[in-house]
């Protein structure tokens, strides 16, 4: 059950960094959003990547073997890592319509999943 949680928690992370991100790059489009300057920007970002760490710190507090959880400290890294791309992958597609996913791109993840399999390999 710990695992399930870490992983879900570690979704909800990643969408919110990956809003912070670059969700400002979509926002743009918005008149009102276009006038801000970098500054506000950025604190927006940073308020959006807040809830981030609402999900991160508690997705690696539990999941970690070092609490009871169920992985290694670099089991987590990996785990977050493919979540990661996952999320990006989705986020660009789905917002960034004009935005491509080439066959180069899947042979990365490939080769990421392969990363997954040879961290958990024992």
């Amino acid at each position: 059950m710990k695992s399930v949680l870490t992983i879900v928690l570690l979704i909800l992370s990643n969408t919110f960094m990956t809003l912070a991100w670059y969700g400002h790059l979509k926002f743009a489009e918005w008149k009102w959003f276009n006038k801000l300057g970098l500054i506000a920007i950025v604190l927006i970002s940073w308020g959006i990547a807040f809830f981030e760490y609402c999900f991160q710190v508690p997705a690696n507090k539990i999941g970690f073997k070092g609490n009871g959880g169920p992985f290694s400290l670099i089991q987590l890294k990996v785990i977050q890592e493919v979540i990661t791309l996952v999320v990006f992958v989705v986020f660009t597609l789905v917002v960034f319509k004009k935005e491509t996913f080439r066959v180069n791109h899947l042979i990365g993840f490939v080769f990421l999943i392969l990363a997954v399999y040879f961290i958990f390999k024992k």
